[in-house]
């Protein structure tokens, strides 16, 4: 009987040891998805900050060509080519920043798969 009984207990707290190692387990990858999750933000952060300085640079420097050919313009037909010039110019700075975002986007979903995936996050 006693033998009986002292089977049960050690069974008990090796279970017991197994439920704290997976608990530990689990408290850790909660932990390591949170910290990643954490890290994705600040640097989605960062981007952001980074692209609207880039952007506002371009817009500028846009602009200030804008402004320089329409002074220098003297005719419909100087005003017509300049228009055309800034315009294509205009368009191949969206084009550029569309390009960026997409495979920033590419990026961004591959690191939350990896975090996802429990693999962390990619440097």
């Amino acid at each position: 009987m006693s033998e009986l009984s002292e089977r049960a207990d050690s069974d008990s707290s090796s279970g017991g040891l197994k439920g704290e190692a997976e608990a530990t387990r689990l408290n850790q990858s909660a932990l390591d998805f949170m910290l990643g999750a954490q890290r994705i933000l600040f640097e989605e952060m960062v981007f952001f900050g980074d692209e609207m300085m880039e952007r506002t640079r371009t817009e500028t420097h846009l602009f200030s060509e804008f402004v320089t050919k329409m002074a220098g313009a003297h005719s419909v037909k100087d005003v017509r080519t300049m228009c055309q010039e800034c315009g294509q110019h205009q368009l191949d700075f969206i084009r550029r920043d569309t390009e960026r975002l997409f495979r920033h986007g590419e990026r961004m979903i591959a690191a939350t798969s990896n975090l996802i995936g429990n693999r962390g996050v990619p440097n």
